[in-house]
């Protein structure tokens, strides 16, 4: 299996992350990096540097304003008297229609969902070349691979086409969705990472040409809180193109299996071409989060699943912190789609 990364990813350092009131070491680390590499290389995976293919496929996604704005922002921050060495908003809208302000710290607040997206000096290249990444592997795709993984880090599938969240700055999916969308394909996206795709489902929510799955905790009590639910099926146009299936805390294995068979059905039901899979390993029963309780067998299950589409596949990493299983995680996802697909 094809696989993309670029060394430029480990510039994003980020140092702060604050939860339920306490600022604690931000669990997003590039360290991240390394297992996930020693697990795909593990998996078979053959990794090449991707190409450049510009703004462009990213401002497919992503408006100019936002991009301008995580191109600069931290320049303009670091000139403000007193300020920190990471952009962190302390202020946000009531609504995305309320004014664009002219400061740095407005337009944080109006950029930056929450305090988990912190920006430093090294986040632009990062984002860049992980959204690059993503695209590299929708190329290879398009040029006749069956299948490919993509290192992408920082991840992205909280990432709106404006705003920045848990983690994520640019989104690495949609990205890699839109690329095949344009070039012909029928792409269904299915995210798997034990939290909500919001940006993801953000993103599309007004669409009929890109079908949207998630499964994930429930968001009644676990990030993003205010998306992920049952009833958001999308709307306008898109209606009925964006499937929630939230899980209990704690579900495992088998209960996953059955609820991925109700998004693998949804998928062959929209006549997808090609899945882009948000592969989330933080679903895992030992990983920092804890919502859910995936076992490392479970993951090379939930890959045999996928496997069963029949259908060309891209794998784009999302979340999946660091726990001694990390990368045998992805060995095990990878590997059970591998030897599924014969």
């Amino acid at each position: 299996m094809k696989a993309f990364f670029d060394n430029r990813q480990r510039n994003h350092q980020p140092r702060h992350f604050m939860a339920n009131g306490a600022i604690r070491p931000n669990p997003e680390q590039a360290g991240r990096i390394d297992r996930l590499h020693a697990g795909a290389l593990e998996a078979g995976c053959d990794f090449e540097a991707p190409i450049d293919a510009g703004i462009g496929p990213i401002a497919a996604i992503h408006s100019p304003e936002y991009l301008r704005f995580l191109q600069t922002i931290h320049a303009r921050w670091t000139q403000i008297e007193g300020s920190g060495d990471e952009v962190i908003p302390n202020i946000h809208p009531a609504n995305r229609s309320d004014s664009y302000p002219k400061s740095a710290v407005g337009q944080a607040g109006y950029h930056q969902a929450d305090t988990a997206c912190p920006i430093a000096s090294g986040t632009w290249e990062a984002a860049y070349w992980s959204a690059q990444s993503a695209i590299s592997g929708a190329d290879a795709i398009l040029a006749g691979e069956r299948s490919a993984y993509v290192l992408s880090r920082p991840p992205g599938h909280h990432a709106f086409g404006d705003l920045a969240g848990g983690f994520c700055f640019l989104n690495n999916s949609a990205i890699a969705a839109e690329r095949l969308r344009a070039n012909g394909l029928r792409a269904a996206i299915l995210d798997v990472d034990v939290h909500h795709g919001n940006g993801t489902q953000g993103i599309f929510y007004n669409r009929a040409d890109i079908l949207t799955v998630s499964i994930h905790a429930d968001p009644a009590g676990f990030y993003p809180f205010f998306w992920g639910h049952h009833h958001e099926r999308g709307a306008g146009d898109g209606l009925g193109y964006n499937l929630n299936l939230p899980l209990q805390r704690g579900t495992a294995d088998d209960d996953y299996l059955e609820t991925l068979h109700v998004a693998l059905n949804r998928i062959k039901a929209f006549g997808a071409d090609v899945v882009v899979v948000a592969l989330g390993l933080d679903a895992f029963i030992d990983d920092p989060f804890k919502g859910l309780a995936i076992t490392t067998p479970g993951f090379a299950r939930i890959g045999a699943a996928i496997a069963g589409l029949g259908l060309p596949c891209l794998f784009v990493q999302e979340g999946g912190y660091i726990c001694d299983a990390l990368g045998a995680n992805l060995t095990s996802v990878l590997g059970g789609y591998r030897d599924a697909s014969g």
